[in-house]
């Protein structure tokens, strides 16, 4: 089991405040851990610490200062041995200057910088295990370990918990499972106008009337965009005029790469979709893009350490359908396990563009009752167990302790 870390009997301020906490990750652009970068910035803040963030930058810098971080300019994305080795001394040379307690590493790379510089250093060392990190080669699996080398390891999903426990035996006793949060003051519906819903699907090319299909993903092979597309192409197949009339794909993120992206547009042209999915790029209001969504998909083709989209529409009450491996069946309760009265959305074998159009069918055939039952149901099953205070408040515990110890 993993460990439950309760607070020292101490109020927290007298832990927390003046001390500081760097965290580094490649860059401030989009993704999930940056997301639960800024977000811990925040609390980082208000319990009176002060945050620093190691980062190349990106678009959400501005967020993370406004929310009290402050960023320090750092090749921190770079996977070159040797400027990984100078990068280690150059972070060990921050740390003293900066009096940082503790470091907190959120991808590979910067964790080896970080785990060398905190060595140097004495800084306690915290790791979280964001993604799953294939890999089975020898070289690979070392490369890997460093996200189970921290003081304590965080694993986002009890499913990346026990990857960890089985790939690096030797980490078990420091793995707490402290799941991602989202923001329900964000990620709400009463917070998001419907002007911002109509401006957004405006700017889609998605009609008042036609109901809307939303894979909001980094454009990765991973995501499973191309089963969405022929998931798309089937469902045209079952009513062409009708799917052209009244429904659009949209696949909402940055791409990985151009090539990919200019080889989802040949399969969307080769799938003859391309009237009704389009690819649209980066999104900066997902509130408003999840509301404007008939149904959200998430169609994964290799297992995930957690599913940020998953919890971000089910806090939304938007419908979401899910591929079933790695952390979704942690957060989206769905059938045959969860009664039909009781489920939060779908699950679909992974790869099975059947499966997924299925699904589709169905979440978009609910009546309106049924929605809005499900649409309680999510935000419910979020708000008691996915939400951002519960992330950063059991974060903030594994900072007391180790600044306790």
């Amino acid at each position: 089991m993993s460990q439950t870390l309760a607070p020292p009997a101490v109020a927290p301020d007298q832990l927390l405040a003046g001390r500081t906490v760097l965290q580094i990750v490649p860059d401030l652009q989009s993704g999930g851990a940056e997301r639960a970068t800024i977000d811990m910035a925040e609390a980082i803040a208000q319990a009176g610490g002060r945050c620093l963030v190691a980062s190349r930058g990106g678009r959400m810098v501005s967020e993370l200062q406004s929310k009290g971080g402050v960023w320090l300019p750092f090749p921190a994305a770079t996977k070159n041995p040797f400027a990984m080795a100078l990068n280690s001394v150059r972070l060990a040379r921050l740390i003293r200057d900066e009096g940082v307690d503790i470091v907190h590493a959120r991808s590979r790379a910067p964790a080896w910088v970080a785990y060398y510089a905190t060595r140097q250093t004495g800084a306690k060392f915290v790791t979280t295990y964001h993604s799953a990190y294939y890999g089975a080669s020898p070289i690979k699996l070392r490369y890997n370990a460093v996200m189970a080398s921290g003081d304590v390891v965080i694993a986002i999903s009890e499913f990346a918990a026990e990857r960890i426990r089985r790939l690096h035996p030797d980490a078990a006793a420091r793995v707490v499972v402290i799941p991602r949060g989202a923001d329900l003051r964000f990620f709400s519906p009463a917070s998001v106008s419907p002007g911002r819903v109509e401006r957004l699907r405006e700017h889609w090319g998605v009609a008042a009337h036609e109901r809307l299909v939303l894979l909001p993903a980094r454009l990765a092979a991973r995501k499973g965009h191309a089963v969405a597309i022929e998931a798309a192409k089937r469902l045209a197949a079952e009513g062409a005029q009708d799917m052209q009339r009244d429904m659009r794909f949209i696949f909402v993120g940055d791409p990985h790469s151009d090539s990919f992206r200019r080889a989802l547009e040949a399969q969307i042209a080769r799938a003859g979709v391309d009237a009704f999915v389009r690819i649209v790029g980066h999104c900066d209001d997902m509130p408003a893009a999840y509301l404007a969504a008939a149904v959200i998909v998430a169609p994964s083709t290799e297992p995930e350490a957690f599913g940020r989209v998953a919890i971000e529409a089910q806090a939304m009450g938007a419908p979401v359908v899910v591929s079933d491996i790695g952390a979704s069946p942690e957060i989206v309760r769905a059938p045959p396990q969860t009664p039909p009265q009781q489920a939060t959305g779908w699950r679909v074998p992974p790869g099975d563009a059947a499966a997924l159009a299925a699904a589709i069918r169905a979440a978009l055939a609910m009546p309106a009752s049924a929605r809005d039952e499900m649409m309680l149901r999510a935000r419910d099953n979020v708000q008691a167990r996915f939400s951002i205070e519960q992330m950063q408040h059991a974060t903030l515990n594994v900072y007391r302790r180790l600044i306790a110890q």
